[in-house]
């Protein structure tokens, strides 16, 4: 409708609110009688406990409760999710133990869960967290993915003795080693990919109350998708999913970190049932580096075959992927799920995939914004540079040789993915002449003048989203004409309000301050699954499509009862129901009313003007896009200072480009951080040893350019709205090129490759070591 049109650049709706401390998140949650719980965590990597003294703990001044994991075990209950549905060498189903949320026996790393202490205050429960005396017997630990599976290596579980929790193959393995048989050039190279915190603004916090008189427990979290954590509470704590209620207010950022079910949930709603009285517990930002699932931690091998004419023949790459100690049930997605994003925008006909799942003594790994898309892309990207390297030919004209054509589409990849649309040597076209990329060699020489080194770097990547699911959304009018979205989807901070409110505003005929949001309560949103995995503009904006489809229809009836006409003769536009070829007309708000009144309906209608949908995909869509990054390396200091950052994104139809900007700009940040900064890191004893925000570095504005934001829209057909999704693309593209762009510019001193993170320690020890070589 007009200015709030789908498509139209909308400011979003929720931010007045959120800027003007009107946001409502889980450490806001104040419930009468609340107590505070504390986990003690094990302080070892690796050590069998042998006994648990918590006597003193329990009689502390204000402490309610001290519980262990025999009170547990003692009350019956069940363990978190776990993984599944992948094999270990001999076929046997991979390794994943029993997970209970609080540790018996033995701790497998630094910041395990061995007790709970419940307290009238935080710090009267930290208090007696320090009574409580642990006899720890401690052991041998490994922290790398390639050490745990070396002869000799510490075993992080007895059950599991190789330390291997899985293996996965994919792709051509016959086809490929034909390929590199015939091949004129094979380029091979090892990457790290380090592992890295969400960090997210908000950390974890739960409020966990239950009722005894209808034996029901309440929730309030952070989460990504309240229906189906609901589940997982019902089962761990045996009650049916009626008696279980699961609140995600505003949540401060999540990236896939937060939609797993942890362990501090279930101890709060354990321990108010207990105790009869609401327990909050909230994560310090050293705790949330303790416990928190990290991303990434890959070590990947990987080689590719061209022919004579520099032409892709096959891509062979082998990965260890880092599990940690416990295998959730997102544990294994990354390593795996996404490993189709290898192929790239790429003709490449045969490629071969062999991933290890490795246990070590760490924090599980799970989904991290990209999930397993970045890591991919970064890979196949880095090795084309490297390619044209050796082979001495332009990065973007080796990429243009080899890019599939849109003329091709449908187009089947040589792994997994079978592309609809998309125009990616456009992208590529566009982003180049954004950057001037013509005029590059001038700009490396005028930085050389000024004592610096110059590079640029291009990625051109795709990758899946929205894969096949399901999402629910409700649309009630109220009798004032104005209406609710209740939607399964979650927001973490990405705009859904604004653009579901959009949605509606522009198929209904809607003002913005008519239209009502609601998100995140079980017991107010009937039906969901929640967000991830770039699925809510396609699946859950397809929801709220189909429910403005339902309700239009039934007011178009109604407003041919109305106004005495045929149902075929009812135009609908801008809000307003006309009778064709004449100015009789009523508002839809003027039907809301009227819905509710059962004496102005059609006979045998039923009152009210709602409609629910839930939409079912079945296709994933595939949004892709070139992103071309610049800087400038001080060589003295080994300090990158990004000067000029271009993006073109093609993520279908275009919803609202103000908030595709800031999705492209957040994604774009978070992999330049893990390029150049962001790394977890452990000592030889299996300590965290950058568990605060003094040793974990994050990227801020002043290490960022100005980015250049331009769409490329080519609408896909998978879903009724021609969205591919767009929450993890700056991600995907952003890590491989500014990778790209600082090898480049250390290329004229003989540097092929360093490793992320390319700090400046790192980069002056690089520049310093090749100087000393020439």
């Amino acid at each position: 409708m007009g200015e709030y049109a789908l498509g139209q650049p909308v400011p979003r709706s929720e931010d007045p609110r959120l800027l003007t401390g009107g946001g409502r998140y889980v450490d806001d949650v104040s419930l009468p009688g609340m107590l505070h719980g504390y986990v003690l965590r094990s302080p070892h990597a690796h050590a069998r406990i042998g006994s648990i003294d918590t006597s003193a703990a329990k009689a502390a001044p204000g402490v309610l409760a001290v519980l262990t994991g025999e009170d547990w075990a003692a009350d019956g209950l069940g363990s978190l999710p776990v993984g599944s549905g992948r094999k270990r060498p001999d076929g046997s189903p991979l390794f994943a133990p029993p997970l209970p949320p609080l540790i018996t026996g033995r701790v497998r790393r630094v910041g395990d869960y061995v007790a709970f202490i419940v307290a009238e205050s935080l710090n009267a429960a930290k208090d007696a967290a320090e009574l409580i005396e642990i006899d720890y017997e401690i052991r041998p630990s490994v922290t790398d993915s390639r050490a745990a599976l070396a002869e000799g290596a510490p075993t992080v579980w007895d059950e599991c003795a190789d330390n291997i929790c899985f293996v996965h193959e994919a792709g051509k393995k016959g086809a490929v080693e034909a390929a590199f048989a015939r091949a004129a050039r094979i380029v091979s190279h090892e990457f790290v990919i380090n592992r890295v915190m969400a960090a997210s603004m908000e950390p974890r916090g739960c409020v966990g109350a239950s009722n005894a008189f209808d034996d029901s427990l309440t929730l309030y979290t952070t989460l990504q998708g309240v229906h189906p954590y609901r589940a997982s509470v019902a089962r761990i704590m045996k009650l049916p999913e009626s008696r279980v209620r699961v609140v995600a207010g505003d949540v401060g950022g999540s990236f896939g970190m937060k939609s797993g079910v942890y362990a501090e949930g279930i101890l709060a709603l354990w321990a108010s049932r207990r105790l009869s009285r609401p327990v909050k517990w909230t994560a310090d930002r050293t705790e949330a580096f303790l416990s928190d699932c990290a991303g990434r931690d890959n070590f990947t091998r990987v080689e590719l075959a061209l022919d004579a004419d520099n032409r892709f023949l096959a891509q062979r790459v082998t990965t260890l992927a880092n599990m940690g100690a416990y295998i959730t049930a997102a544990t294994p997605n990354p390593a795996v799920n996404n490993i189709g994003t290898l192929a790239g925008v790429y003709t490449t006909p045969a490629i071969y995939v062999h991933v290890t799942g490795v246990m070590t003594n760490t924090n599980p790994t799970c989904p991290y914004r990209g999930a397993g898309r970045p890591e991919a892309a970064f890979v196949t990207e880095r090795i084309i540079d490297i390619a044209a390297d050796e082979i001495g030919i332009d990065p973007a004209e080796l990429r243009r040789i080899n890019t599939i054509p849109p003329e091709a589409m449908p187009f089947q990849t040589g792994l997994t993915f079978k592309y609809d649309c998309g125009e990616f040597e456009k992208n590529m076209d566009m982003t180049l002449e954004m950057g001037d990329y013509a005029g590059f060699e001038a700009r490396r020489k005028d930085a050389a003048a000024r004592g610096k080194l110059r590079g640029i770097g291009l990625s051109n990547t795709i990758e899946r989203a929205a894969a096949p699911g399901i999402e629910g959304a409700e649309l009630r009018f109220d009798r004032s004409g104005t209406v609710t979205i209740l939607a399964g989807s979650c927001t973490q901070g990405q705009g859904h309000e604004t653009v579901f409110k959009q949605l509606v505003c522009d198929m209904l005929g809607l003002k913005p301050e008519d239209v009502h949001y609601v998100w995140g309560d079980t017991d107010q949103v009937a039906y969901g699954h929640g967000t991830g995995g770039s699925r809510s503009a396609t699946l859950g904006g397809s929801a709220v499509l189909m429910a403005t489809d339902k309700i239009v229809d039934k007011a178009r009836k109604i407003a041919a009862h109305m106004m005495e006409a045929a149902e075929a003769d009812i135009e609908f536009s801008e809000g307003i129901f006309t009778v064709a070829g004449t100015d009789r007309t009523v508002a839809i708000a003027e039907i809301a009313r009227a819905a509710a009144n059962p004496g102005s309906l059609p006979d045998g209608m039923e009152p009210g003007l709602t409609a629910q949908a839930v939409y079912k995909a079945s296709i994933m869509n595939y949004p892709n896009g070139c992103h071309l990054c610049e800087v400038e390396i001080d060589p003295d200091t080994g300090t990158v200072d990004v000067v000029n950052y271009n993006v073109v994104d093609d993520v279908g139809t275009v919803m609202n480009p103000l908030l595709l900007k800031g999705q492209i700009h957040g994604g774009v940040a978070q992999g330049l951080g893990q390029a150049l900064m962001e790394n977890v890191a452990y000592d030889a004893d299996g300590q965290l040893i950058s568990a605060t925000f003094m040793d974990y570095a994050m990227p801020r504005a002043e290490h960022l350019s100005y980015m250049e934001v331009k769409a490329n829209p080519v609408p896909t057909k998978t879903n009724p709205l021609g969205v591919k999704g767009a929450g993890e693309a700056g991600n995907v593209g952003g890590l491989p090129a500014v990778m790209n762009a600082v090898i480049d510019a250390l290329s004229p001193l003989g540097v092929r490759h360093v490793d992320m993170p390319l700090t400046p320690e790192r980069l002056w020890r690089t520049i310093a070591q090749a100087g000393a070589g020439r």
